[in-house]
């Protein structure tokens, strides 16, 4: 299956809608930092996310210290970023209205 990039201003608009996402400098992937009010609430994040990413096949980058969740996104296959990331953008916001998520990191590296 062949995977289409995303333009520049598709990644911004996607960005725009969902707050704490940013473009890499390469504009390859992009990434956000979210914040919840403890581990349990953190790796139960991580985990639902896990199960939906799973399911497309579509894996995230990330790391996880106590309260803090770090995700990259990027289609390896494609060496940049395509639709399957906008839709995990999408399907993580709606994950987050669901759980004790207290804020998103805007200093996220």
């Amino acid at each position: 299956m062949e995977l289409g990039l995303l333009s520049k201003v598709d990644v911004q608009e996607v960005c725009g809608k969902q707050p704490g996402w940013v473009v890499s400098g390469d504009g390859k992937s992009i990434h956000a930092e979210f914040n919840f009010s403890d581990f349990a609430e953190a790796w139960g994040f991580m985990c639902e996310v896990a199960i939906h990413a799973d399911k497309h096949d579509h894996h995230p980058e990330w790391e996880n210290v106590y309260n803090k969740v770090l995700i990259k996104l990027t289609t390896h296959d494609a060496d940049g970023l395509t639709s399957r990331d906008t839709k995990l953008v999408f399907k993580i916001a709606e994950i987050l209205e669901r759980r004790k998520y207290i804020g998103i990191n805007t200093q996220a590296s």
